[in-house]
């Protein structure tokens, strides 16, 4: 199993290096830049000042309304130029990334004027802390209910807990949220739940239940918008495994012993079922990222999902890079650990 884990781990370097190549060149192909959005914050700043020349030669300036020096130093600012003012390629700026990226330098954001690690560990807590616990949830309800929708199959609680579940599961979550928001979180209806960060105003103020209860009541819409996704996926998807495991011989075998059926359900046939539901868990390190674009957009929440929307629409090439590697490398590290319980699961199973 080392030996395994070993060339797992040495061949996620060349596709951490495909990844990263096919993304920084889309990203750089795309219509904008940051010195583009860097000159329209200039011209609007001129504009509101007073109203600076926008057009012709004058006074060294070209169209944009800026002179030709800033624009200049704004490209050799953000990398586009090297140090003689000649445009470097898109491969010569890949290479320099990649070159810093061998000391876990990411480079500044153009938007925060921060290291890049910096920005992203400062909204790492936001979606952590919801994609930790809507998996956490997700799992702790939905594997118990699809072995007792499995035991009790073809009754009326499977029926009617199956009806709900697919109605459940037809909501999109950015539909699913947008109702939440509206309804629960809004003075035109029931304004149950607040909006925006993780605690209150007053939270350091408030005595350690009141803490607790007070980031409960602040995470109730965001989990739920979180688990609606994949909650009917995963609850099936347990009832089918456990119904296909209970028709092999040894579950047979079991039951013409004698053997109690919820202890064939619970002790023979789970263990098995559960093999593709650890599918699934190949996730669990990459799940800040999953989701927390529409969950952090709908409650104002300001996590990694935000953080990508703003870079995407700012430009901030370096953060998205930066963003980039770090799921990639997050969802290969999850796709290991997912072989490493595939063995604990099932020790019959054997990658080497």
């Amino acid at each position: 199993m080392a030996t395994y884990i070993l060339r797992r781990v040495l061949l996620m370097i060349p596709t951490l290096i495909g990844i990263t190549l096919l993304s920084f060149v889309i990203i750089n192909l795309a219509p904008g830049s940051p010195v583009e959005q860097k000159l329209q914050q200039i011209r609007m700043g001129g504009a509101m000042g007073g109203g600076a020349g926008a057009g012709g030669g004058l006074g060294g300036r070209g169209e944009t309304g800026v002179s030709k020096e800033v624009i200049a130093a704004l490209n050799k600012q953000y990398g586009f130029t090297d140090e003689d003012g000649n445009p470097r390629p898109i491969h010569t700026r890949y290479f320099i990334w990649l070159k810093n990226l061998s000391r876990l330098d990411f480079g500044e954001s153009f938007k925060y004027e921060e290291p890049v690690t910096k920005v992203i560990l400062s909204k790492m807590p936001v979606s952590l802390t919801f994609g930790l616990t809507s998996l956490f949830l997700t799992y702790l309800i939905c594997v118990p209910l699809g072995v007792l929708k499995a035991i009790k199959s073809g009754s009326k609680f499977d029926l009617l807990t199956s009806f709900g579940l697919f109605v459940l599961y037809s909501v999109p979550s950015l539909i699913a949220g947008i109702l939440l928001r509206t309804f629960l979180a809004s003075e035109s209806f029931y304004p149950l739940f607040p909006l925006g960060n993780l605690v209150s105003d007053n939270y350091w103020e408030l005595s350690t239940w009141g803490q607790i209860w007070d980031r409960v009541h602040h995470s109730v819409l965001p989990l739920a918008t979180y688990m609606v996704g994949s909650f009917t996926f995963l609850t099936i998807m347990m009832q089918n495994s456990m119904l296909d495991v209970v028709k092999l011989d040894y579950v047979r075998t079991a039951r013409a012993k004698g053997v109690p059926e919820k202890l064939v359900y619970l002790k023979h046939a789970l263990r098995n079922a559960l093999i593709p539901i650890v599918t699934g868990m190949s996730g669990i390190l990459s799940v800040m990222f999953a989701g927390s674009i529409i969950v952090e957009s709908i409650f104002s929440l300001d996590g990694m999902g935000l953080l990508s929307i703003t870079s995407a629409n700012s430009r901030d090439y370096n953060v998205l890079m930066g963003l980039i590697f770090f799921q990639s490398i997050l969802f290969l590290f999850g796709r290991l650990l997912t072989d490493i319980l595939y063995v604990v699961v099932d020790p019959r199973i054997d990658f080497t």
